[in-house]
């Protein structure tokens, strides 16, 4: 096996990102481990597993921010594409083994009554006071949702709606612009919380009760998390409960000197303080130094996916007690290519050869 560390070299980092997402307040001071120390966890990456079909109508030229539930037996992903012709949209494949990833089709979601346009960084979970499936992402109007019954009917997805009827006065005044993107939800017994990253150093939160979900978030973000380097805190954002703990598990994407990499905290409760894990480019929850590969293949480090959970609704949950699985956005280094549209990013796997005991005793 050979590491990522140890093959990339004068990696040139694009600039900018899909979206922009929020957070609340300072993180705790200090990294969770001091340089040189064992890192918490680390992986072993397949090679890309998905990659783009492009199409009479859709000439697709990467597969990015996937989003993953597992469903009587049949994994379900949902991603964004890039085209030149239609820009960041989404696209859709099931299968029922990660083997047979690669022989999926792929369903286009501009086909449904989600439309044509700027629609990326999809969530999927299952809302189960409503019995039905939600898809969030983000659009021209900020965070974004559908719906559905069908979950492996691709055109089934309702038409989008908007969270919010005007960008929080908080993000316009944090960022300057108004941009926030890579919205990911998850809610507790009685409350429903949105985050978002704004790929400026924030990540902000916004609440309802679950009862009023999807409605009830206007007049409510907060920053949750905040660092002085946009770098460090970049976008991408996710949060789990950690299963049997009553506590969370927070990643987010950073920008380092060895590729896009996330940190980790952990949280007591979904509105309180982040305290770190593995939040530093030594001792990261995933990038460059802590991955390895069986083949030839070589990531650029690991950027904006989704671990792959133990259930699929409100509450998305991660068990310890077994290896966990990442599905990430993969892009081989140095590609040559300049435009951020055009990087060809593909879909590949992780699994943890090491990660923390956040693994009670199960009666």
């Amino acid at each position: 096996m050979r590491s990522i560390a140890s093959v990339i070299k004068n990696v040139v980092r694009a600039a900018g990102g899909l979206g922009r997402c929020c957070i609340v307040v300072a993180l705790a001071a200090g990294p969770a481990f001091a340089a040189g120390d064992a890192p918490l966890f680390q992986w072993k990456s397949t090679a890309p597993l998905l990659l783009p079909k492009p199409d009479a109508a859709h000439d697709s030229l990467a597969l990015k921010d996937p989003t993953v539930v597992r469903v009587n037996g049949k994994y379900h992903v949902f991603m964004t594409t890039a085209s030149e012709r239609g820009g960041w949209e989404m696209a859709y494949a099931s299968f029922t083994d990660w083997s047979k990833a690669s022989e999926a089709p792929i369903a286009y979601l501009n086909l449904s009554a989600i439309g044509p346009g700027y629609h990326c960084a999809p969530q999927v979970f299952y809302f189960a006071p409503q019995k039905l499936w939600y898809l969030i992402y983000q659009g021209a109007a900020g965070p974004m949702y559908s719906t559905s019954a069908t979950l492996d009917d691709p055109m089934s997805w309702s038409a989008p709606k908007a969270f919010f009827s005007a960008t929080p006065d908080i993000v316009k005044t944090a960022t300057g612009k108004g941009n926030w993107l890579d919205f990911w939800n998850i809610c507790d017994a009685k409350t429903c919380y949105l985050f978002g990253a704004d790929d400026d150093g924030r990540i902000f939160r916004s609440e309802t009760a679950i009862g009023k979900f999807p409605r009830g978030y206007e007049g409510t973000t907060v920053i949750a998390a905040q660092e002085p380097n946009r770098a460090d805190l970049f976008e991408a954002p996710m949060i789990y409960e950690i299963k049997g703990t009553g506590k969370y598990l927070a990643a987010v994407e950073a920008m380092g000197s060895k590729g896009r990499y996330f940190r980790s905290w952990t949280l007591d409760t979904l509105d309180g303080a982040w305290k770190p894990l593995a939040a530093s480019l030594d001792n990261a929850f995933a990038g460059a130094l802590n991955v390895s590969f069986d083949g030839p293949f070589i990531s650029d480090g690991v950027s904006h996916g989704e671990l792959v959970r133990d259930n699929d609704d409100q509450t998305p949950t991660v068990d310890f007690c077994k290896p966990v699985q990442f599905l990430y956005q993969a892009l081989a280094p140095e590609t040559g290519e300049k435009n951020y549209l055009k990087l060809p990013y593909r879909l590949a796997l992780l699994t943890t050869t090491k990660q923390p005991a956040f693994c009670p005793a199960r009666k």
